[in-house]
This record gives structure tokens, sequence and C-alpha cells, in this order.
């Protein structure tokens, strides 16, 4: 169990609103002064070179630090990630080592931290399942009758994942006309507001995954945007679902904050409609007290806590497996938007203009979906004693379509 007494030599690590205290310890992959991209830990304003402290011999992770990305390290399995996380521990401690290799987050690039194997995108919130289905169905029919039963989700793009800060692209595409299909960008332009569970293990063809096994699989988690083209997907969503309107761009954030690091916070989640089938039953709460939200343009828009939601991660990882469908080492899974029960709270603005009907005000302007140079950001934190385990920034703006 996290310390919350637990303070660091470097002084900015001891802020109690700052992101990255001893107690997180989140993985990233950074580069700086030309030198290559390799793994790293934020600390306060620093990031402590890994690559480095496994020359020194100061690790043994052998040799995965020095890869530009997160995957071969994860692949090492829960007890390297236990005891590097000890031994980072230690060594940032108020008595820790004052020559470690640090690096101003400042002065660094921050990149992608694993190599997507896949991507799943889930639909894991109750009120934002409400409260779309009641834009387009009414709400005597809003969730589909599985909703309640498992977790729904979709398989999207893992090349189009990208790290915060990365410019994101207005899609051209068909939408519905008057008369048939129009070709024009994308006029409906929208976020939304997820976490991302990060699997550390592979699983094998053929085989089930509990979901005691499936938390045991997950490495940690990245804030999440999983842009969506609202209009491109109203007319190409039925029957299969989601697709062009997906692809356009994933934005996840450059920390990993690992499952250790949450531990404290974990607490239950909705409240449950009806019985779920043994093999999605949790033995534990599969969710964390995590305040989340997203700002237009500096400006906050919604605010939330991923204890609202339906479906855990766990949860939605179990049902992946349940038809045998391996997984991998870097497979990432989207909640969905997540939406507390008021318009304040929501993770997309579909909900919160209830589908363009109510504008919202932006800088004083009035706005219904995202326009060419915004820049959306999310932010998550859970707010121990004296302490916040924070995910740092997740940032996208908006270019113009290539038309």
């Amino acid at each position: 169990m996290t310390d919350p007494s637990l303070r660091s030599w470097v002084a900015a690590a001891n802020d109690e609103n700052g992101d990255f205290p001893l107690q997180n310890l989140p993985y990233g992959v950074f580069s700086d002064k030309g030198r290559p991209p390799r793994c790293g830990v934020a600390i306060g304003d620093m990031i402590l070179d890994l690559a480095e402290c496994e020359a020194r011999g100061l690790l043994d992770a052998k040799g995965t630090f020095r890869a530009p990305q997160l995957n071969d390290f994860m692949a090492l399995g829960r007890g390297t990630w236990d005891r590097i996380r000890a031994t980072l521990t230690r060594l940032l401690g108020e008595d820790g080592d004052r020559s470690l290799p640090l690096v101003p987050m400042a002065d660094a690039r921050l990149h992608l931290p694993i190599r997507v194997t896949e991507f799943t995108d889930f639909y894991a919130s109750r009120n934002h399942a409400f409260n779309v289905g009641v834009l387009f169905r009414g709400p005597d029919h809003a969730l589909p009758p599985q909703w309640t039963h498992m977790p729904i989700g979709y398989n999207g793009r893992a090349s189009s994942v990208v790290v915060s800060g990365t410019p994101i692209r207005r899609p051209m595409g068909q939408i519905k006309g008057a008369d048939g299909p129009v070709w024009t960008a994308s006029r409906r332009l929208d976020l939304e507001l997820e976490l991302g569970a990060i699997v550390g293990a592979d699983s094998r063809m053929g085989q089930r995954i509990s979901v005691e096994e499936a938390e045991d699989m997950i490495f940690g988690y990245v804030l999440l945007n999983d842009w969506s083209a609202r209009d491109i997907q109203a007319w190409e969503y039925q029957p299969l679902g989601p697709f062009q309107a997906k692809a356009l761009g994933t934005t996840i954030s450059p920390w990993i904050v690992t499952q250790a690091a949450l531990e404290p916070f974990r607490c239950p989640g909705a409240k449950r409609d009806n019985p779920i089938l043994p093999y999605l039953q949790e033995q534990r709460p599969g969710f964390y007290d995590l305040t989340l939200g997203w700002t237009m343009n500096g400006q906050t828009m919604a605010q939330t806590n991923y204890k609202v939601m339906y479906w855990s991660s766990a949860q939605q990882l179990a049902h992946h497996a349940v038809s045998g469908c391996p997984m991998r080492v870097g497979d990432l899974l989207g909640t969905g938007t997540i939406s507390g029960p008021s318009l304040d709270q929501t993770g997309a603005l579909l909900e919160m203009t209830q589908g363009g009907q109510n504008p919202v005000r932006v800088a004083g302007a009035e706005r219904v979906f995202i326009e060419d140079g915004d820049e959306v950001g999310l932010y998550g934190y859970a707010q121990g004693d004296g302490y916040r385990i924070g995910f740092g920034p997740c940032t996208g703006t908006i270019l113009p379509a290539d038309e």
C-alpha cells in the first residue's frame, strides 16, 4: 500500500498539487539533446533516465529501458514491475541517491509510451450510453437490451493512436444529405473523455481470462481522447458500428500511471441494474476515485469521476478474451466516454449540447462542436492525503481538413 507520508529529495515532487510525487512514479518515453528515445519515470518536474540508471547498475530490467517503448519492460511481468517500483521509491526517497540521472521535463520531448498492439474502445458509462441513446431512440429505448449484461465495444485503429500534443486533422468523409451521401469535411467533430488501460501481459488463443487475471494483466492507465466525427458516424454506424468516424485519431497522455499507484483509490463503480454472469463478477471493486475533466482552449468545460462507470477495465478485458481472443502486451482498451449525470459532467459535446441543439459558450462565443484551431485538453488525478496522483496533459489541436 502507498505510504502518504513519503517525500522525495526532488523538491518539486513534494508539491501536494503536483502530478508526479514519489507515490506516483509513472512511466513514459522521452528524448533530449539529440539523444534517442528511451524510457523514463516522471518525478516532480524532472524525468529519471531509466536507461542510464540501468547502465549504472542501479536497476535491472534486462536492458529493456533502452528501448523506445515500454512493451519489452512490461513483458517482464508483475514481479519485475513491483521490484523496480520498490527500487525507484528508495532511490528517489528523502535518503536516496542525489547523483541520479535526471532530465528537466521542460527540456525533454515526450513520445508515445508504448507500441500499441491493438486498440479496442468500449462504451462503459451508463450515463453516456443513456444520454446518447435518448438523443437517437428516446428515453424508453435509450439503452440496448444487452448493455447492462456485458461491456460493449468496437475494434479501433492502433495506427492512429498518437501522443499528447500531436495535431489532429479534421477528416473528410460521407455524411447523410437530403438526397443521398454528401462528401464534406466533418461538421460535427467531437471529443471523448476516456481512460485507457494498458495490457502488460499476453494471453494465448483459446484462453479465457477471469476478471482477477485481467486485473493482474493491466500495467497501468492513460488519459484517452477518442476523437469522433459525429456526422460521419451517424451515416456509417448501422449495422456494424463506428468505422471512419473514429479512425482520424486517438490521443493518449504520455505518462502511464501504474495500477500500483492507483491502488489506494480503489472503489466501487455505478450501481448494477441487474445480476451479471459469473465470468464478469468482481471479487473486489474494479474502479478508482479519479477526478477527470476536459478543457477547450484553456476553459474548463466539464468534470466528473471515473467511479461513475458501469464496467471496469478488468471486466472489459475479461469480456474481450471470453471467446478465446488472444491479448497482447501493448493492447490499449478505452473505457468509452466517461460522463456523470449532469450536463456539466459530460465527456463529449454531443451530450453537452444535446445533439447540437443547445450551444455552449467558449471564451464568450457560442460553440456546438469543435472548430479548426481549437485545442482540447483532458486532465485527471486521484487526490490523496497531501499528495496527488496525476496523469499530466493530454492535448490535441484540430487542423483544417485536407480537401
